[in-house]
């Protein structure tokens, strides 16, 4: 998949590259806790994420695999 060379992201942008659909988004960003996904919201309209701040907020919440 080819990386959009922006750093702020549309919701559209975000399912394409980070394979989010729109309605997950919309979800992890009404969490009301630390697991809710970094946003800017500019005026009432528009959605945005921060490419650095998304890449960082996956790695803090990834989840390592226990071996069985």
């Amino acid at each position: 998949m080819e990386k959009i060379n922006t750093r702020w992201l549309t919701p559209d942008d975000l399912a394409t590259e980070y394979g989010f659909s729109k309605s997950t988004q919309a979800k992890m960003r009404m969490r009301m806790s630390k697991c809710q996904i970094p946003f800017c919201k500019i005026s009432s309209k528009y959605i945005r994420y921060d490419r650095i701040e998304i890449d960082q907020w996956i790695e803090k919440h990834k989840v390592v695999g226990v071996e069985l």
